[in-house]
């Protein structure tokens, strides 16, 4: 018997190409409402999703034939995966498939901030020449501090290291055997990375310890006119906390992909009207070699746990 798939939100095309060349039967039903979400989970033996779906305990309840999730991308705050896992139902991701894209959009940011590069395209847009305005700052002699060395901090080490930065790191895990070999150096806390760096990176995923893991206390550690850059969940970082050092000066700016509420909403429109603020619409992940990559790999993590349960 042929395995139902269902595919919401934008995965890639080439994801229902590779299901459907194994004899899947295979539905791409894009913005799914909760009523439509709770009748998919009763009809398909895999649903597969980026961030936008979510899979909370009261949908996966209803779930009687449905075996596995499938997440294209990585992260996996919108899956009740403790829900999914009473039920036997197998969760697998592609976290591999965005570092690449991810890490280059950290630098993006960074240097966006670093040259004021959206406020001078902007301005000559708007037919004005303010070549004094802009005046940047080089990343080189920069200390970094990356927090969370999994993949993608990793990526972004490398990329700071070409850059001549200095580059700290902090994970709960050791990691001091990998940092050694791209000549970045492990810090024991999370305080200590926070006091030495000049600009810091987050790379980690969401839950219970991470959430609000950079509030008013932790920023106030920070060194003045240090800059934080968030390129993974928006709610690690509280935002009224940082909208508040970004006004009064303690920090120099922020670069920002992801944020507390999606689209922005509240202190987070403000936060991101501020002179001293870049920000993207969660963009991180979206080059045509990750989406592309996300799509063939959850594809085939779906065909190898369908085969396996």
């Amino acid at each position: 018997m042929a395995f139902k798939v269902l595919v919401t939100d934008s995965v890639h095309e080439a994801c229902a190409s590779v299901l459907r060349s194994k004899g899947c039967i295979v539905e791409v039903k894009q913005s799914l409402n909760k009523e439509e979400l709770l009748k998919a989970v009763k009809e398909f033996d895999a649903i597969i999703v980026r961030s936008k779906t979510k899979l909370t305990r009261d949908v996966i309840a209803e779930a009687n034939s449905l075996r596995v999730i499938g997440r294209a991308g990585v992260g996996l705050d919108n899956i009740d995966v403790a829900a999914a896992s009473e039920k036997n139902i197998k969760v697998v991701s592609t976290p591999q498939a965005s570092t690449v894209a991810v890490a280059e959009a950290t630098m993006a940011l960074m240097l966006s901030l670093a040259r004021m590069v959206p406020d001078a395209v902007k301005s000559l847009r708007d037919g004005l020449w303010l070549k004094n305005k802009f005046m940047g700052f080089e990343l080189r002699g920069k200390v970094l501090g990356v927090v969370g060395f999994g993949r993608i901090g990793k990526a972004v080490a490398k990329r700071a290291l070409a850059f001549e930065m200095r580059v700290l790191a902090y994970d709960i895990k050791d990691v001091s055997g990998e940092a050694a070999l791209l000549g970045v150096e492990v810090v024991p806390t999370l305080e200590e990375l926070l006091k030495k760096s000049d600009i810091v990176t987050l790379h980690l995923p969401l839950n219970k310890s991470t959430h609000h893991m950079i509030g008013e206390r932790e920023i106030s550690m920070m060194k003045d006119g240090a800059i934080i850059v968030n390129t993974s969940r928006g709610s690690i970082v509280d935002s009224k906390a940082l909208l508040k050092a970004l006004k009064n000066g303690k920090l120099a700016g922020a670069a920002l992909d992801v944020f507390e509420s999606e689209p922005p909403q509240g202190e987070e429109l403000e936060l991101v009207r501020l002179p001293n603020v870049v920000a993207t619409p969660h963009i991180a992940s979206q080059t045509v070699e990750a989406q592309v990559d996300a799509g063939i790999m959850i594809a085939e993590e779906v065909l190898k746990a369908l085969n396996t349960s």
